[in-house]
């Protein structure tokens, strides 16, 4: 349907005289005319009987004209829904209990205007295609991989260091510690099903076991977070690690325990992934928001390819 027709008729009809709508639309009265009947045509119905006083709606244009408003509405929504500084601005973070999710709640408490549509893609590889072809305007990733670089149109900056943490059973033999080091897992087994080989998170896991000679196990199946948690509660010998900033919730009596891990502390570096020429203004702050965030420093551990914290790039 012709949506410049339907907004003729609409525009005649609240008007009540073509010329009026003529006016209105900076058209000439015949081309309201023309448009009104090629939309006659198309619905099989008369929209208008001509009067001493204009033009006055026949029962079948009073029928069509909430719905030939509804379609005006529908036209913005969608023109809304992609123009820049206009539509929500889209991002993707790796999961919405992670810290990255916290980043983006974070950054819309202190913008309740804006707009945001969230998204959860699978890895950085999917990230950077969403974010190249534009369906998402950022995504919170690790970067680079080994061997990896981004693409010349994408920029990213470094935006949070988040603390990487032991997590264990009551019975566990560090269940009673207040922090461990890297070195004391040592020989212990860390099981952490969720590892997919070929994604960032596995490459950053990969490399913390070969820094610290670490027994990472990702076989079984992955049944989600809570068989997870229910399997480390009840095990002597299993423990897992977590993000300081993960989002957990467990029954009381499972009474699982979060650890610090320190000397040096693993840090899992979250970079913040854009399109150079992205207009959307609401990026803009969102960078902005990003950069006045104080790096993680001092004696903390991440892999060489992350680039962390010597590069201090910022989020801007």
């Amino acid at each position: 349907m012709d949506l410049d027709a339907v907004r003729t008729f609409v525009s005649a009809a609240d008007a009540g005289r073509f010329q009026d709508a003529a006016d209105e639309l900076s058209v000439t009265q015949q081309a309201v005319s023309k448009r009104i009947a090629a939309l006659e045509k198309i619905l099989g119905v008369r929209l208008f009987t001509r009067t001493p006083r204009g033009a006055k709606l026949t029962i079948d244009g009073q029928a069509f004209l909430p719905h030939a408003r509804d379609l005006l509405r529908a036209e913005e929504r969608a023109l809304a829904s992609v123009r820049p500084g206009r539509r929500a601005l889209r991002v993707d973070v790796i999961g919405r209990r992670l810290a990255p999710a916290d980043l983006v709640r974070d950054f819309h408490r202190a913008h309740p205007e804006a707009e945001l549509d969230v998204v959860t893609l699978f890895d950085a590889d999917a990230a950077i295609d969403a974010v190249r072809s534009g369906t998402i305007d950022a995504s919170f990733r690790a970067v680079t991989m080994p061997g990896r670089e981004l693409p010349d149109d994408i920029e990213a900056a470094q935006v949070l260091g988040e603390p990487i943490q032991l997590l264990t059973g009551a019975s566990h033999a560090f269940a009673a510690a207040r922090s461990v080091t890297p070195a004391d897992l040592a020989g212990h087994r860390i099981w952490m099903p969720g590892i997919v080989p070929g994604t960032e998170w596995a490459a950053y896991y990969d490399a913390l076991a070969a820094a610290f000679g670490l027994t990472i196990e990702i076989t079984g199946p992955d049944f989600g977070t809570e068989p997870l948690l229910d399997t480390i509660a009840d095990s002597r010998t299993l423990a897992t690690f977590v993000g300081e900033q993960t989002r957990l919730a467990w029954p009381a009596d499972h009474g699982l325990r979060r650890i610090a891990v320190r000397k040096p502390t693993p840090v899992y570096p979250h970079s913040l992934l854009w399109h150079r020429d992205n207009p959307h203004p609401t990026l803009a702050r969102l960078r902005e928001h990003l950069s006045s965030r104080t790096l993680t420093d001092g004696d903390i551990w991440s892999p060489e390819w992350a680039k962390w914290p010597d590069s201090r790039s910022r989020a801007h």
